[in-house]
């Protein structure tokens, strides 16, 4: 199925591995040519020639620490310069501490505010000039699960609560310039960072990751977790001309987990 997206060009935050990686790989695949950045410069390279090579997209990796203002700016502007402009953006870059409410430090939400929440806004404010001058775009904020809580992850779960609705304000706001504005929520997901989260709560619980995981596994309908190309697939969807009067959305991609009480 041809998406439309052929000659865009498109800007992935958090995309040196797992679902920011996916997406981008996705995309390069329609045709876009995509800048993706992250904090970790040999691992983001090696990313961008794995995927220049699969795709023979241009792929431009860009370093950057999106947890100041300065970073989010800087990003943009050298991405829209080298590619040519901005089509799309796909805010996904953020990871937050673990642990018991009680036990993570002021300092936690603070970088978990600066990374997510203010990085996925200041992004998406230093875009909006570089659409504007294309007649147009769409951005897509990759919120995390905010249909149900999840243990021991208070300071991302309360950014995603808050991405969700800057999603839902945004899109009225950017509507008329024709910039669309959606959120995905993906559920449990095969990543490392999954993985981590998934030790840190069988360490919490006394108990081993197998035996917590086969626990969840089975109160998801679908019967297995989500892969990062199940998140790419709904990303790419949302960007593309088969998604124009989609605004506003949040998409929810978890099995049908969060329907089960």
């Amino acid at each position: 199925m041809d998406l439309g997206l052929k000659g865009k060009m498109a800007l992935v935050t958090g995309a040196s591995e797992g679902i920011g990686m996916a997406i981008a790989r996705k995309l390069a695949e329609e045709g876009v040519s995509v800048a993706i950045c992250a904090r970790t410069e040999a691992k983001l390279k090696e990313t961008a020639a794995e995927i220049a090579r699969g795709t023979g997209m241009e792929i431009v990796p860009i370093p950057a620490d999106l947890r100041s203002l300065a970073g989010c700016q800087g990003f943009v502007e050298q991405a829209a310069k080298r590619l040519g402009g901005v089509d799309i953006l796909v805010n996904n870059a953020g990871a937050s501490a673990f642990g018991a409410f009680v036990d993570v430090p002021d300092d936690a939400f603070v970088d978990a505010i600066n990374g997510k929440l203010l990085g996925y806004i200041r992004c998406a404010k230093a875009v909006i000039p570089h659409m504007r001058r294309r007649g147009g775009g769409t951005i897509v904020n990759i919120t995390g699960t905010t249909q149900q809580a999840v243990p021991l992850h208070t300071p991302g779960s309360a950014c995603n609560a808050a991405l969700r609705m800057f999603s839902k304000e945004l899109s009225m706001e950017l509507g008329p310039l024709n910039i669309r504005v959606n959120s995905v929520a993906p559920g449990r997901i095969q990543t490392a960072r999954a993985d981590r989260l998934l030790k840190a709560n069988a360490a919490a619980q006394g108990t081993s990751p197998d035996a917590i995981l086969g626990e969840f596994v089975k109160t998801i309908p679908s019967g297995r977790l989500g892969s990062i190309d199940d998140i790419a697939d709904a990303v790419c969807f949302l960007v593309s001309e088969g998604a124009p009067y989609v605004n506003g959305a949040a998409l929810v991609v978890d099995g049908s987990k969060s329907l089960v009480i």
